[in-house]
């Protein structure tokens, strides 16, 4: 492979912000790391996090709705989908916190539109460009201190930057072909033309960041599930292992799905939560493994709920609040913030959200990074109580 068809190959890759990649970012709570989980294509959070005991429940869904006896019941009103049982020693330790209804005002019900609200903390009527992660990441950035990142982030199998955008972040399908594609690239001193040099910049730049991810590659106990979000959620657990001497990667995200049930849901839906479910419990084990589970926070995120009520096609269309779990060694678990009421859906007939999805990224800006909440999130909202003090 030439230097040509190597950058051209970027695209299919999918290296993101590579200019950048070179300066070498501090940030606060150095050895921290964030897990960001895509559920794509909005996860049906009803018959994720199942109000059971709710006789309206079983109104709004009478053919895909999880029967009481199915369910694992986590209390009196609430349960898991029977897919999430991987899920469960991890609720029983307290390390798995699930916070209820969230949600942001004036929804909007465009996949593209509406993640990208998630994905810049923005309002529902404001457009922004860069993400809410490289806005934590770069709002202390000269009060920080302590060893320099490899890079910003790593997204795997992702090729928008999303909540990454504005950072100094690199997508990739595999780490392994990443780095040994990345030797190819030559050094950009061997040429006094200045566009080549641009080019050669960014192929250095790619290079710094394989620099950082190549390393012995750690032979893990833990196995990894099989299918697209296993091998993404062991290409996250071997990033994490290969900073623990060395410069790393505060942030990584995965995706998973897609989860736009609108025809034939149950099957569907029962499967992505499984590969869900065993993806993050192997990525549990996998960071326990490496010392890394007390520093590491995990969280799920999607561009919206579904429908409360069924639609004909025995799906569910785009909707509105949802729940979301969050897990960690460092995680007060439980569950966070009041689950929506069934009985006052708003005038589209979708579900009320409970709290603001900001009120999550906050807490992981101030909680887990220290920095100023305010500044990434763009005003002031109520911190939830996720984290263990």
């Amino acid at each position: 492979m030439n230097r040509r068809e190597l950058l051209a190959g970027s695209v299919g890759l999918g290296f993101i912000g590579i200019p950048a990649l070179g300066l070498a970012q501090k940030i606060s709570h150095k050895d921290r790391v964030l897990i960001l989980v895509e559920l794509k294509g909005g996860n049906d959070s009803l018959n994720t996090v199942i109000p059971y005991a709710n006789t309206i429940y079983a109104q709004l869904r009478p053919t895909i709705g999880i029967k009481a006896e199915d369910v694992i019941k986590i209390d009196s009103q609430q349960g898991l989908h029977p897919s999430l049982a991987p899920l469960v020693s991890i609720w029983e330790k307290n390390e798995l916190a699930i916070v209820q209804g969230v949600g942001y005002p004036e929804p909007n019900l465009s996949h593209f539109r509406s993640i990208d609200i998630w994905n810049t903390a923005s309002k529902s009527k404001e457009y922004l460009s860069d993400g809410w992660v490289a806005r934590a990441l770069h709002t202390n950035q000269q009060a920080t201190s302590g060893k320099a990142f490899t890079s910003e982030g790593v997204l795997v199998g992702i090729n928008e930057q999303g909540p990454l955008a504005g950072a100094d972040a690199v997508s990739l399908r595999q780490t392994e072909t990443f780095v040994n594609q990345s030797r190819l690239a030559m050094p950009s001193d061997l040429t006094g033309n200045t566009s080549l040099q641009h080019i050669l910049g960014v192929e250095r730049a790619i290079v710094d960041a394989a620099n950082g991810l190549r390393g012995e590659k750690y032979a893990f106990k833990t196995e990894f599930p099989n299918g697209g979000f296993g091998q993404s959620v062991q290409s996250a657990a071997q990033i994490v292992a290969g900073q623990r001497d060395k410069a790393g990667v505060p942030v990584i995200v995965l995706s998973h799905g897609s989860f736009d049930t609108h025809v034939n849901q149950q099957g569907n839906h029962a499967n992505l939560l499984k590969q869900l479910a065993e993806g993050l419990a192997a990525l549990r084990l996998a960071l326990q493994e490496v010392g890394a589970w007390d520093r590491t926070l995990v969280m799920t995120y999607s561009e919206f709920g579904r429908r409360a009520r069924q639609n004909q096609s025995n799906g569910t269309d785009h909707g509105t609040a949802a729940s979301h779990f969050v897990m960690g060694g460092a995680v007060r678990g439980g569950l966070i913030g009041q689950a929506p009421d069934l009985s006052r859906l708003d005038s589209s007939q979708n579900l009320v959200y409970t709290t603001d999805f900001r009120q999550l990224q906050a807490t992981v800006a101030k909680g887990w990074w220290d920095v100023n909440p305010e500044l990434v999130v763009r005003g002031k909202f109520d911190q939830l109580q996720l984290l263990r003090s």
